[in-house]
């Protein structure tokens, strides 16, 4: 028998990820029909049908299940082991982030990092996929979750909060502004995790028996919010930067705290890398200032409410 065909099986493999051939040509810089006889080739050496090919793409058979479940990561460690080595410099620093955490949070705190550590040479990627630090050349990344994730070393940084925000043109749409138990009055944006009913319980008021609109995710909420649709339950991270701008406005001083924190989180490679502890060192210094601050308007909220 003629050796493995490790190219064919690469190109399944593919093919069955993007369940495209045209997404998998592209990605192997190859042509539809070149990828195609691979996969018709591997199919007459196996006697077997792989794929079946309708008018949106192609679905595995049960061999080809089969057969992507069996040659899927042994390929993958293949061409993790050919590989070259990668050459960690402790003076650059890669980074990984949520656009939103990045220029809400981390981009205006930065300067104050550079000039006490202008010997490093930072490395910024925003994005809104999780880091595999095994396949991606990060040395850390900022990540917002349960805080825990496994492999990997996860430091705790600071809490989230979210407060109903609306837009001024909303503003002036009402008479006045709200109290925190009387919102449910108000046109009300459902948000991924549902928190109103939360909000409401802590706070007093019924949660109203519809929302204006809901989302499936948080940035489109936000949308929503800034375009005058309706109150938001923002996260006040994402948030500030149109607040700050006056494209939002926190509607009463009570915040809820989110379920999920920010964090830093790095692989075991990157724990003796000088870059990751000198932004490790910044980083939590940042982020006590930030809980100090939550802190204190927490207090200032409770003041007003007596």
């Amino acid at each position: 028998m003629s050796r493995l065909p490790l190219t064919a099986l690469q190109a399944f493999v593919l093919a069955a990820q993007q369940r495209n051939l045209s997404r998998a040509a592209l990605r192997l810089n190859l042509t539809v029909s070149a990828l195609s006889h691979q996969i018709r080739a591997l199919e007459q050496r196996l006697q077997q049908t792989l794929f079946v090919r309708g008018p949106r793409g192609v679905t595995l058979t049960v061999d080809g299940e089969r057969l992507r479940d069996a040659v899927e990561a042994p390929l993958a460690a293949i061409e993790r082991a050919m590989q070259p080595p990668r050459q960690s410099r402790d003076e650059v620093l890669s980074l990984s982030m949520m656009p939103t955490v990045a220029s809400g949070w981390l981009v205006p705190r930065l300067p104050r990092f550079v000039a006490r550590h202008p010997e490093l040479e930072l490395h910024l990627h925003s994005g809104t996929g999780i880091v595999d630090f095994a396949k991606e050349p990060f040395d850390a990344a900022l990540r917002f979750g349960p805080g825990v994730w496994p492999g990997l070393d996860a430091i705790h940084l600071f809490h989230e909060w979210i407060t109903p925000v609306a837009s001024p043109l909303l503003l002036k749409r009402r008479s006045r502004a709200p109290q925190a138990a009387d919102l449910a009055r108000w046109p009300l944006l459902g948000d991924p995790g549902d928190r109103w009913t939360d909000w409401f319980q802590q706070f007093g008021g019924q949660p109203p028996k519809r929302y204006v609109a809901s989302f499936g995710d948080t940035e489109t909420l936000h949308r929503a919010a800034l375009e005058g649709l309706g109150v938001a339950l923002g996260r006040l991270t994402m948030v500030k930067p149109h607040i700050d701008a006056g494209r939002l406005v926190v509607l009463v001083p009570e915040r809820l705290r989110a379920e999920w924190s920010h964090y830093l989180v790095y692989p075991p490679r990157s724990v003796a890398h000088a870059g990751v502890a000198a932004f490790r060192a910044w980083v939590l210094e940042e982020a006590a200032q930030q809980s100090a601050a939550t802190a204190l308007a927490s207090v200032t909220a409770k003041r007003r409410r007596r």
